[in-house]
């Protein structure tokens, strides 16, 4: 059975960074992906990695602000953010599967794709 486990959410200023962790027990995952949902809003794919070659896709709303690493021997998924805006703020929910899909398939942003999930960590953007 694989359970995730996020961490590293917390308040953070407009501008400032942020690097959050999942931390998964059991199967090593295929893929592993970051979405988050803020309030009154649907679930939002924000990047995913592929397991074997660290192969790596970012959403719209993040790209060019976020960096999505693991780390194999630890079994752990990093999301680095940057420059921060207030509408970053949300529940950041880490997924993953033991499937490696394809670089451009598009499963990899899609959450029905991923089977195991955390229960999230809360990232605030605020002043």
């Amino acid at each position: 059975q694989v359970q995730l486990a996020e961490s590293g959410g917390g308040l953070v200023q407009p501008g400032g960074s942020l690097r959050l962790s999942c931390a998964v027990s059991g199967q090593t995952p295929g893929s592993a992906v970051w979405f988050r949902r803020a309030p009154g809003r649907a679930r939002e794919f924000v990047a995913t990695i592929r397991g074997f070659d660290g192969s790596t896709r970012n959403g719209d709303a993040v790209k060019g602000r976020s960096t999505v690493t693991r780390d194999r021997a630890k079994k752990t998924v990093s999301l680095q953010m940057n420059r921060l805006k207030a509408e970053d703020t949300a529940v950041y929910y880490c997924a993953s599967t033991p499937r490696a899909y394809n670089r451009g398939s598009t499963y990899r942003s899609n959450q029905l794709a991923y089977e195991d999930w955390g229960q999230g960590t809360q990232v605030t953007v605020s002043s």
